[in-house]
């Protein structure tokens, strides 16, 4: 500035040495002379010329704060940027030096400087977090040249050289990490890419490339977990979608993700509906079971209940004709699929009941013994006549008790008379129950039947009538939107008379109401 603060007064001076030349010449040579207002012309441009030239510098001679001003709107402009230092002289250290030499005393020059000298504080650790050591080392150094505190200067310096120590560990893991990650070992134990990009990035959060290798190895991840989904592997396509939230909850794949695994989820839902419309119930089951798996669904779980109640009044069923095989591998299946159930519950008593019946019928036995327990049954089938408990409760219904005295003395002739007396009931007991649409009890009335007369022509069109009104009622709840009902009602009509006409067509109704595939 010095320098042009000289240049300026030798210009003036000049100037002053001409205007005094000019004035000689024009009083010598007379004023009014064409030659003199040529002279007075080219003085004045000449004059032009160096004011031009000269403005600046006149300028921040005698207007020094405008100046001042400038170099600290530009500086603090710099400073904003993050333009620290710059070659150029455009950097907010320099700028500000420049409005410090022009006036060192200034206080909010000083205060600039310190503020540059803080933002440079500030910018070393933001590198050295990031890894980037040797740009930490030259931020600190401008810090130091700018009179930052000494005490954060040193711990600065500190942490840097204990970065340094650091920097090879972290450049092994990085490569360790991604060699993994080539191999395809992305999440299978510690020495797996994502736990080791995890490692960096505790030491440095910033560091880019653990931070797109960490965001690839989460990407393939999540193709696997797409692949299981469409494959049918819920629970591990589930597994491996909170593994990746673990790492990364905002990873911008994961939305689409889980969305896809929710369909999947929806579709394996309707499957089971489906299969348990046609009666496939361990395929229904199954379906249900993988949804589950993945987590708590409603429909799901009463998908499963209806399912196990199914398979516990056939074991029942079964148990009352002493198929007991049968009838454990239906409680078997009823007991898995809803251990809780009071369903289940009384099923299970009920087989227990037939197969101490079965067990005491089998046992060898003296005819007076036989004897004795052939009335003692008989008495108790006329016990349950008189309070009409015909079919129920399983094992000590007048049907049991019946079956229970045939096994022992089939031949005898008052078994011959109950038999007589129980079918009729038997029939009875469908047509009533048939009538008051209680159709579970009239299925449960026409087994009785079947058992005590199989040859009984009457049997046919009574297994059509009650398949029939399995669909009739059926029917009328689909028409109220009850697809869960029309399906079992379809499966009680197969399994009582498959060869109803009715039952395809309404097959057909019940597969278009439900969700499609």
């Amino acid at each position: 500035m010095e320098n042009w603060r000289h240049r300026c007064r030798q210009g003036l001076e000049t100037l002053g040495d001409t205007l005094r030349l000019y004035g000689r010449w024009w009083v010598a040579r007379g004023w009014n002379s064409p030659r003199a207002w040529r002279s007075i012309g080219l003085g004045v441009a000449a004059l032009a010329l160096l004011l031009t030239l000269l403005r600046q510098p006149l300028a921040d001679w005698f207007w020094p704060e405008t100046r001042i001003q400038q170099l600290l709107d530009d500086g603090r402009r710099a400073l904003a940027q993050g333009r620290l230092t710059a070659p150029d002289g455009d950097g907010a250290r320099e700028l500000f030096a420049a409005a410090a030499a022009l006036d060192p005393d200034r206080r909010d020059v000083q205060d600039a400087l310190v503020q540059t000298g803080q933002a440079a504080l500030a910018q070393a650790r933001r590198q050295m977090g990031a890894g980037q050591l040797a740009a930490a080392r030259t931020s600190l150094e401008l810090a130091r040249q700018l009179q930052a505190p000494s005490a954060e200067i040193e711990q600065i310096e500190r942490a840097l050289q204990h970065g340094s120590r650091e920097q090879d560990g972290v450049e092994q893991l990085l490569r360790d990490a991604e060699a993994a990650h080539l191999a395809g070992s992305l999440d299978d134990g510690p020495d797996s890419a994502l736990p080791l990009y995890q490692r960096v990035l505790a030491v440095q959060p910033d560091r880019m490339q653990a931070l797109e290798g960490r965001d690839d190895a989460l990407s393939d991840l999540l193709a696997r977990a797409s692949g299981d989904a469409n494959e049918g592997r819920l629970a591990d396509a589930a597994a491996l979608l909170q593994r990746v939230e673990r790492y990364d909850p905002g990873h911008a794949e994961l939305p689409a993700a889980k969305a896809a695994l929710n369909a999947a989820l929806e579709q394996r839902a309707r499957q089971g509906e489906r299969e348990l419309a046609r009666g496939r119930l361990a395929q229904a089951a199954e379906s249900f079971q993988k949804v589950l798996a993945v987590g708590e669904d409603a429909a799901a779980r009463r998908g499963l209940q209806r399912i196990a109640v199914a398979q516990a009044q056939e074991a029942t069923r079964l148990a009352s004709d002493f198929h007991f095989g049968q009838a454990e591998a239906a409680l078997a299946q009823a007991r898995a699929l809803a251990p809780d159930s009071t369903e289940v519950a009384a099923a299970e008593q009920a087989v227990q009941r037939a197969r101490d019946a079965r067990q005491s019928m089998e046992t060898p036995l003296s005819n007076a013994e036989r004897e004795r327990r052939l009335k003692r049954l008989l008495v108790q089938l006329q016990e349950a006549e008189a309070r009409e408990q015909w079919l129920l409760p399983p094992g000590s219904s007048a049907y049991d008790r019946f079956k229970a005295a045939q096994a022992l003395a089939p031949q005898d002739a008052r078994v011959r008379r109950a038999a007589a007396r129980i079918q009729p009931a038997a029939r009875q007991c469908m047509e009533d129950n048939l009538r008051g649409n209680r159709l579970r009890a009239a299925r449960t009335c026409l087994d009785a039947w079947q058992a005590l007369a199989p040859s009984d022509p009457a049997l046919a069109p009574a297994h059509r009538r009650l398949a029939q009104r399995w669909l009739a009622v059926g029917s009328e709840r689909l028409g109220m939107g009850d697809t869960a009902f029309a399906a079992q009602a379809l499966q009680q009509a197969r399994q009582i008379d498959p060869g109803t006409p009715e039952i395809h067509a309404f097959a057909e109704r019940v597969r278009s109401a439900g969700p499609g595939p």
